[in-house]
């Protein structure tokens, strides 16, 4: 069994919940304006994981909780999600995401945009129908951290010198934080104690933090079919990332040289050659090793809950996620 099946795998227990989220994003999709529903679709129907709605769902079963709302919130994370989506493509100036253009590509950076901002709003009128306040706090705290991350990454673009402890306080902000409230939500919807809602919320960002160690190691290590977006995009934009930090602890004068240039002008010329430092000082490895240990951290976090088939999903997750190869 792969990894990536593996992952499929502990996904399958949701197959029916995951179609009446997909009902509830499609109800709440409707705009009166063609190009809002038209943007919004596209982005949408890319499919992808669908990772965040799912955890609130897996975490929900774990707690042995069929909550009525949980179905509306899954889809305001995912709302949540496709709006940073759209917004990041446009500060990225991305071509290329899950295979296909992406939508500042398609439509434009303005409608981008303002579809992300229609997408958070909307977003905001559900939380406010779930009508419960410990939500809206989750959520609202959530939108808030992850701008932060966003503007924390703005300013370390081409920054060479960017150590480790950086770098993980903007993944931290930047992705793990909506997978963090994303559990977090499944055991609020519970009423579960303190306790086993810290345990949900350190496993979403345990969870997420490895997720996104991962796709930098992938940027580096991946093929652009498989990845569904162009090799070397992290090095064009100047972030910083992982195995660049990893190399640059290895490498040699000369090659250290070469990454710091690159990234210090985005400069994609020797992508090949830094492909091949990264490589061969080991740093792919060592980034792989850190999502490791983060991903047992989340595994750690999901043992304490209640032992079923959801949380044996949950921690399958934990495994799927580390060899993903897209």
């Amino acid at each position: 069994m792969t990894s990536n099946t593996s992952a499929s795998a502990a996904l399958d227990l949701l197959q029916d919940d995951m179609k009446q989220v997909d009902q509830v994003i499609a109800d709440r999709l409707t705009s009166d304006v063609p190009l809002v529903r038209e943007v919004a679709q596209y982005i949408i129907s890319a499919g992808g994981k669908r990772l965040r709605p799912a955890l609130l769902l897996l975490i929900s079963g774990a707690l042995e909780s069929l909550h009525p709302q949980r179905h509306v919130l899954a889809a305001v994370v995912e709302f949540i999600h496709t709006a940073t989506l759209l917004h990041d493509d446009v500060v990225d100036e991305s071509t290329l995401r899950r295979g296909r253009e992406t939508a500042n590509e398609r439509f434009g950076n303005a409608a981008s945009v303002l579809v992300g901002d229609f997408l958070y709003s909307r977003a905001f009128q559900m939380m406010v129908d779930v009508d419960n306040m410990r939500v809206m706090q989750v959520l609202s705290e959530a939108t808030n951290v992850i701008a932060e991350g966003e503007v924390m990454q703005l300013m370390n673009m081409h920054d060479a010198s960017l150590d480790e402890t950086a770098y993980l306080r903007v993944i931290r902000s930047k992705t793990a934080k909506l997978f963090e409230a994303s559990a977090r939500l499944g055991a609020i919807l519970v009423g579960a104690d303190p306790q086993t809602e810290a345990a949900c919320a350190a496993y979403g960002q345990s969870l997420g933090t490895a997720f996104q160690v991962i796709d930098d190691v992938l940027d580096y290590e991946g093929q652009a079919n498989e990845l569904g977006k162009n090799l070397g995009d992290d090095l064009r934009e100047g972030k910083v990332t992982l195995p660049i930090i990893c190399a640059l602890r290895k490498a040699d004068a000369s090659q250290a040289a070469l990454i710091r240039q690159a990234i210090e002008d985005g400069d994609l010329t020797h992508l090949n050659e830094i492909q091949a430092i990264v490589t061969g000082t080991g740093a792919l490895e060592a980034a792989r090793q850190s999502a490791m240990a983060e991903a047992e951290r989340a595994a750690d976090a999901a043992r304490q809950l209640p032992d079923n088939e959801y949380r044996a999903a949950l921690l399958q997750l934990t495994v799927g996620l580390l060899d993903r190869r897209s």
